[in-house]
This record gives structure tokens, C-alpha cells and sequence, in this order.
């Protein structure tokens, strides 16, 4: 695989992982409901995997509530 094959490639896959991510984190939040989720603070955790690659990566946060 060419080094600019390559990088398209592991763009679009992460472009895809923010994006889908994002819109799942404010559907969850929107079903919460801002008596649920307002001025708190939510730990956030992703574990990456690649099949046929020795990895696990992760990667922790924290996600401010909406009002």
C-alpha cells in the first residue's frame, strides 16, 4: 500500500470515527435530558482496535453536560 493510500485510508476512518461518535454522544445526551445532564461531567472512554495488528489503544476524557 502506498504511503498516500495509506493516509486517505486512516483519514476517512477517523473522520468517521469523530462524526459517528459526536452524533451518538448528543443523541445519548438529547434521551438524558438536560435535568439528567446539566453542570454534570461524564467520563468518556474509547478502546481502539485493529484486527490483525497487535494494538489496543485508549484513549479517556471527559464530556461536559449541556444545559
Amino acid at each position: 500500500m502506498s504511503d498516500e493510500n495509506f493516509n486517505m485510508t486512516m483519514r476517512k476512518f477517523l473522520k468517521q470515527v469523530g462524526v459517528t461518535s459526536q452524533q451518538a454522544i448528543e443523541e445519548a445526551m438529547r434521551k438524558a435530558g438536560s435535568d439528567v445532564t446539566a453542570g454534570k461531567s461524564f467520563n468518556a472512554k474509547v478502546v481502539l482496535t485493529v484486527d490483525g495488528l497487535d494494538i489496543e489503544h485508549v484513549v479517556t476524557g471527559q464530556i461536559a453536560g449541556q444545559a
